[in-house]
């Protein structure tokens, strides 16, 4: 199905209300509104191929322009609004888009990316609703499917533009996430869907997009809260929602009035992915509102995809489930499949085929000798095919010669009651080569300090042994997320291992 299609036979249906305001647009103007897009679209001379740039807050353009983009047979870059001007300039140069639509209280930083970039047409939201008011509210006469070419969020190094080919069929052809929607999540028409993180990024975006084709509402939260979450859940009846493993935490550390004040009966399906979820969080969330709580395992490359049933999760705790798009193969470094139960790069044969835009060296990076890709995990499959993760394979830590992953630590210290985030890091020892490194995000209230850390050290000792248990504790009144929930290590690896260079 298409957004037109749902428009045409329910017009006066909610397809997007914004959380905040409780703005609403019904599928009629939205289908009037990214016609009269795609008409102005084509009046800047764009044609299929070409690119379109957009730097949004989470507000109704994001859908608007989005639609409007790919019935256009046009490339859609959802910047994030949370990078600097160079950022914002580079993915400008790099993704070729040859027009700038930005929120209006960003339409200034996004002039300057621009000036700084390839000098493209910039439009503020309020520019590009008055220049396409004028156009037609019917479909252009040469519509056909366009898709996005997103940037991976940097944590590892610059943004990589995520290129696929152009879908060659009709603009309501049946896409991979409708068909995961459906079948796995129960999607469809009567959904009523939560979206709690910025749709700028890949997930969030083409998940709100689904529900759109398969003809359900949107609930955008402009930003996350806890408390908030809870009662949107509540006041608009929301059946399926998406959230990252942050998310929980939040809720679940909200004060237990709080979490007792609102139903959740209406949910029917919660899914999430972006990052690890510690067990002991997702049992908690299973535990509080029961077994509908699906992980997916995935990227913005979607080489691949793995997922997995709350049902399956509790006879596989920490799995990220089995293969639903492509294969799941653990390979080591000379491309070789280990055994069952070894740990080993996880690679996907079979999936869908990208590139890195602009970057064929970064392409190449990512497939193996054997063509089979890999988003630069470390995990293992048991005999049953279900795939857990261990961490990111640059995130790993040799100290005395023994491979240590951070994200055991984190996943531990993230449940003592006097945490509320942490990242655990390698950084230069003498004696060791690496040794462990927590940084830790103290919980509202608690005081940080030589007592939290001999506490936490205490604690991670019991759960994990000596060897993994960190050296050094440091505190920080807040750590670099994404909004997603992806933690940016490199900021923190980069800073300490530059502090550990200069004291040494």
């Amino acid at each position: 199905m298409h957004p037109s299609a749902h428009a045409a036979r329910a017009p006066a249906k909610p397809a997007v209300i914004m959380a905040a305001t409780g703005e609403s647009i019904d599928y009629g103007e939205l289908e009037a509104r990214s016609n009269r897009s795609a008409h102005a679209i084509r009046a800047l001379g764009l044609r299929r191929g070409d690119g379109i740039a957009t730097l949004f807050d989470n507000g109704p353009e994001v859908f608007v322009v989005g639609l409007a983009v790919q019935r256009s047979g046009l490339y859609l870059t959802s910047i994030s609004n949370k990078l600097g001007l160079a950022d914002i300039a580079y993915i400008l140069r790099d993704s070729g888009a040859s027009v700038l639509v930005a929120s209006d209280r960003y339409a200034d930083m996004a002039r300057e990316a621009a000036r700084l970039g390839d000098g493209l047409p910039v439009f503020s939201w309020s520019e590009w609703s008055e220049r396409s008011a004028a156009q037609p509210s019917t479909p252009i006469t040469d519509q056909s499917a366009g898709t996005d070419m997103l940037y991976s969020s940097g944590t590892t190094g610059r943004p990589k533009g995520v290129k696929f080919p152009l879908p060659a069929g009709p603009i309501d052809e049946a896409t991979p996430l409708m068909k995961m929607g459906t079948g796995l999540y129960g999607m469809g028409a009567d959904t009523v869907y939560l979206s709690t993180s910025p749709l700028y990024h890949a997930a969030p975006l083409r998940w709100a997009m689904t529900i759109h084709r398969l003809g359900g509402t949107v609930v955008v939260m402009e930003r996350f809260d806890a408390e908030a979450a809870l009662d949107l859940i509540e006041r608009y009846a929301v059946t399926h929602a998406t959230f990252v493993p942050t998310h929980f935490v939040r809720m679940l550390k909200l004060p237990e009035e709080a979490r007792a004040r609102y139903s959740t009966s209406s949910l029917r399906a919660v899914v999430h992915a972006a990052a690890p979820c510690p067990v002991p969080i997702k049992q908690a969330m299973i535990d509080w509102w029961g077994p509908i709580i699906h992980e997916y395992y995935s990227g913005t490359e979607q080489c691949g995809i793995t997922a997995i049933s709350a049902t399956e999760w509790l006879e596989k705790p920490g799995s990220v489930g089995r293969a639903v798009l492509g294969t799941v193969r653990i390979t080591d470094d000379d491309g070789l499949e280990v055994p069952v139960g070894a740990d080993g790069n996880v690679c996907f044969a079979d999936g869908p085929a990208f590139e890195y835009h602009n970057d064929p060296e970064k392409t190449a990076r990512a497939y193996d000798c054997n063509g089979w890709a890999t988003l630069g995990d470390v995990g293992h499959v048991d005999v049953d095919g279900f795939l857990f993760l261990t961490d990111r394979k640059s995130f790993m830590i040799i100290s005395g010669g023994v491979n240590i992953y951070p994200q055991e630590i984190e996943n531990i210290l993230v449940t003592h009651p006097g945490v509320a985030d942490a990242a655990v890091i390698g950084v230069p020892d003498e004696e060791m080569g690496e040794s462990v490194l927590a940084v830790v995000q103290p919980a509202p209230g608690v005081v940080a300090g030589d007592a939290l850390a001999e506490e936490l050290c205490a604690f991670a000792r019991n759960a994990l042994g000596g060897v993994r248990t960190p050296r050094r504790f440091v505190f920080r009144a807040e750590l670099p997320r994404e909004p997603t929930g992806k933690l940016m290590k490199r900021r923190l690896a980069d800073e300490f291992r530059t502090t550990a260079s200069a004291a040494s």
